[in-house]
């Protein structure tokens, strides 16, 4: 009897003709987070399946995998005998304490002499008699003991754990986030990833009006996020000379506005660069004076590429409660400013005009600004797989 851990897939059963792209995706994910443990992963169109010594740490990074439904921590047996199947699933319950029980059955072999009613009512007894003081729950058991009848082994679990669900990390092609050192943009990275989309991330760097603990605070959420996404390629553009000249230049109502705008031109760029079909952000309708859908339709005007955002239609508390749910929110909240909160005006313009946007960028010669700032990024890799904690400058 081997013990093994189970993966039911999430929605990849919905695929139909491109289910083994997605399986296979899954896969090779999986193999890339465990690469460094001695691990046997097989799998067919229903199930994916994990031998391994080291049971604990396996689970514990499979929780953050995307594409995985629930898994199962349970028994292989080399045999489907109902002899064999009794004799050892009384040792697999010998030390699991619970008062009710259900059995259920799946058999994937139809010419075993038994059907799935019969072996599940037999097991059952068998189960009562030989445990004291249990008694059989078809409605709300503690354990609902699972029997699956192969055709030439079977397999019996009971310990189920939750999936992250979604899709495999890529197979729906790459997205740049927007990534700052707030709340909304590592919730937007999180739920970007979990539609399938792999991330990479731009960073906005404005030194010496930020601190080089704000980046590697920044830093900090992408190796928190590496381990959903697998790891995480992060440009960082020097932002100084552009945000500068707004300031010198341009009415303060539109500072953030005219930013942004610069923002998303330089996004755009970096992402077609790097073949990434989107530009995902962490705006959510109504929260500051750039996210009204006056400001938005203002600011995305200058990009001729898809924008997605992720927590557009959740409150605070909501945005808050997934950050803290995976981990980011700490980090976020510590006290080092980023470039989206310096220079913020007393009263920036809720509904820009944008006409009176455009009178304003002719009074800077964004465009040299921007594509010296394109030419001189800062690429940083971040791998989940590194034998230290150090960031990988690539560039």
């Amino acid at each position: 009897m081997q013990k093994i851990i189970i993966i039911k897939y999430a929605e990849l059963s919905t695929k139909k003709d491109n289910i083994n792209f997605f399986i296979k995706t899954l896969k090779t994910n999986i193999e890339y987070i465990l690469k460094d443990l001695d691990v046997i992963l097989s799998y067919d169109r229903g199930r994916m399946f994990i031998e391994t010594a080291k049971i604990d740490e396996v689970c514990k990074r499979l929780k953050k995998v995307f594409g995985i439904q629930k898994f199962v921590i349970g028994y292989k047996l080399d045999s489907n005998s109902f002899e064999d199947i009794k004799s050892n699933i009384l040792k697999i319950l010998n030390n699991c304490k619970f008062s009710t029980f259900k059995v259920e059955t799946k058999r994937s072999y139809k010419e075993y002499p038994l059907n799935s009613m019969e072996i599940s009512k037999k097991m059952g007894a068998h189960i009562l008699k030989n445990i004291n003081n249990i008694k059989v729950d078809v409605h709300k058991p503690d354990i609902l003991l699972e029997i699956e009848i192969r055709k030439n082994e079977s397999l019996i679990y009971y310990e189920e754990i939750e999936g992250i669900k979604g899709y495999p990390v890529s197979t729906l092609g790459k997205g740049l986030l927007m990534l700052s050192g707030g709340i909304d943009s590592p919730v937007a990275f999180y739920l970007a990833c979990k539609r399938g989309v792999k991330i990479e991330a731009i960073y906005f760097d404005s030194p010496p009006h930020t601190s080089i603990e704000a980046k590697n605070k920044v830093l900090n959420l992408a190796k928190i996020l590496a381990e959903y996404n697998l790891d995480v390629k992060i440009h960082i553009i020097k932002f100084t000379e552009i945000q500068e000249a707004i300031y010198k230049n341009i009415n303060h109502d539109y500072l953030i506005t005219i930013m942004r705008r610069m923002m998303y031109r330089i996004s755009e760029k970096i992402a077609r660069k790097n073949n990434c079909k989107i530009i995902i952000n962490g705006e959510s309708i109504g929260q500051v004076a750039s996210q009204t859908l006056t400001s938005m339709s203002v600011i995305n005007e200058v990009v001729n590429i898809p924008v997605i955002r992720p927590v557009a239609c959740l409150d605070k508390n909501e945005i808050i409660e997934i950050a803290k749910k995976i981990g980011t929110y700490e980090t976020s909240i510590l006290p080092y400013e980023d470039c989206c909160t310096i220079f913020v005006p007393t009263h920036p313009v809720i509904n820009p005009d944008l006409n009176l946007a455009r009178e304003y960028e002719k009074l800077i010669d964004f465009e040299k600004l921007i594509n010296k700032a394109v030419k001189n990024e800062e690429i940083i890799k971040i791998n989940i797989n590194s034998e230290n904690n150090n960031y990988e400058d690539i560039l």
